[in-house]
């Protein structure tokens, strides 16, 4: 199946020189998105994956329906203000602007096996923020996985010696 046939582009969004990979397009199509939950838990099958790291919000879309199929824990990673109990912070930066996340500090154990999840990769500001939260509470990261990726920002390159999968890609 193609799906970046399924995803819709919209220029200018959310600020002017913007194009937004638009992926509700792709979700309201049934078998669009079973396939896309196939593709992203397949290199995990079978890795004993502890937690499931779902990043606000997008990420939450496809966190949850993959930590039950691979029948791990669901962790969401949220803004900062959102978690009601003990948590760590940390700021970072986006491509239009600068934001902050947050976990709780009783998330993950020590040597848990983590996957972390969104839906786009694309500076890698939010996915390096995560990844460094996962690491405070000493979780294992087993892989990233996105539903896009924007090749030309390069936030990949800031992930060395993580997994990556990445089902759909942009230059």
């Amino acid at each position: 199946m193609d799906l970046k046939s399924k995803i819709r582009e919209v220029p200018n969004f959310p600020k002017e020189g913007i194009l937004f990979y638009d992926i509700t397009t792709l979700l309201k199509e049934p078998v669009a998105y079973q396939e896309v939950l196939r593709r992203l838990a397949a290199p995990f099958i079978g890795k004993k994956i502890d937690k499931v790291v779902a990043i606000e919000s997008r990420g939450f879309i496809f966190g949850a329906p993959l930590a039950e199929r691979l029948g791990a824990g669901l962790i969401p990673v949220r803004k900062p203000g959102k978690l009601p109990s003990d948590k760590i912070e940390e700021k970072y930066k986006l491509e239009y602007g600068s934001d902050g996340l947050a976990i709780h500090r009783d998330a993950i154990s020590p040597g848990e096996r983590v996957l972390i999840v969104d839906d786009l990769l694309a500076t890698g500001g939010t996915i390096l923020t995560t990844v460094n939260l996962v690491r405070q509470l000493e979780g294992d990261i087993e892989g990233v996985a996105f539903v896009i990726e924007l090749l030309g920002l390069k936030g990949r390159d800031k992930l060395k010696g993580i997994p990556i999968t990445a089902l759909i890609s942009y230059e």
